[in-house]
């Protein structure tokens, strides 16, 4: 049997919302695998914060550059917060995004870029940055998107410095219509998507990663036969709880924040008019710091003590 220790009970507490000894019963179950446990806890409907469970918070920024039909996003990583006020490190983060639509969503294009000003690429920049702070930083991703006609608007939630922020958001609109009531619409859809309690995974339910659906389905399947009730109408419960899954995660589907009466695809329609043309959403990215990074937990005050013998 896996050791269950407490603070993996604590992770899985503040990930999923279930009481202490619901969550060690699941590590016991799945000998200690995290995710497993997490998918348990749904299945018994124990689970609160499912849907947030992989956003285990890391340090660094996220970076956002959008001017026209063209815009990137990259999250650049470092192991504590300080490093993030760091003038230096906000100057490198800035100078990668400025980079970014070139290398059009390539990590290793971009991490070879030359960095204007310097005789090094990114990637020997970050490290000679690294060896002066004293910690790891890493360019850990990076995206893009362009749109003719039309624009990409953008968004930056928390932010440190102008386009630098803990959460970035790209959207691309195609429209012919008045740039500046363009730049607008797609500035409110983009604070949707930083801001949505459940944050879309795509523009269309057949753009959704199958292991995403595959899991949420089999999720739903266990759920209804725990009613007892017949495998016809198990499936019946199912298919009705998959159309909601894809209505909560699907962009045009999901109710707009600023208008929750309308769902963003209408809310995008109606807009057509102030705008002047018809709008089409081509796309868009959504980079939160740190989702999807486990992060060492660490006990400062023994770091305190142990620098203090030292």
């Amino acid at each position: 049997m896996a050791d269950i220790t407490a603070t993996m009970v604590k992770d899985l507490r503040e990930k999923t919302g279930a009481g202490m000894l619901d969550c060690r019963n699941a590590l016991n179950e799945t000998k200690g695998d995290m995710e497993a446990a997490i998918d348990a806890l749904r299945k018994k409907g124990l689970s609160k914060a499912a849907k947030k469970a992989s956003n285990v918070a890391a340090e660094g920024l996220v970076g956002v550059i959008a001017h026209g039909g063209s815009g990137a996003v990259v999250e650049v990583n470092s192991q504590t917060d300080f490093v993030a006020r760091n003038p230096e490190f906000q100057d490198l983060v800035s100078k990668i995004a400025g980079l970014a639509p070139k290398a059009e969503g390539n990590r290793d294009k971009l991490a070879q870029s030359q960095l204007p000003g310097t005789a090094g690429d990114v990637d020997a920049r970050i490290k000679a940055l690294a060896g002066t702070i004293g910690e790891n930083i890493v360019l850990r991703r990076t995206a893009s998107l362009h749109v003719s006609p039309g624009l990409v608007a953008s968004y930056i939630h928390n932010q440190a410095a102008p386009g630098l922020g803990r959460l970035g958001v790209l959207v691309a609109l195609k429209s012919t219509g008045n740039p500046e009531k363009l730049a607008a619409l797609g500035r409110q859809i983009a604070m949707h998507i930083a801001g949505t309690p459940t944050p879309p995974l795509a523009l269309r339910a057949d753009q959704i990663d199958p292991a995403v659906a595959e899991r949420e389905k089999a999720i739903f399947a266990d759920q209804a036969r725990a009613t007892g009730k017949p495998e016809n109408i198990i499936a019946k419960m199912v298919e009705g709880r998959m159309r909601k899954f894809y209505e909560e995660v699907v962009l045009p589907h999901q109710p707009f924040v600023m208008d929750p009466e309308k769902t963003v695809e209408a809310f995008v329609k109606a807009a057509e008019a102030t705008v002047g043309a018809p709008i089409s959403i081509e796309g868009f990215v959504r980079f939160a710091l740190g989702e999807g990074i486990q992060k060492e937990e660490t006990d400062f005050a023994a770091e305190v003590a142990a620098a203090a013998k030292s």
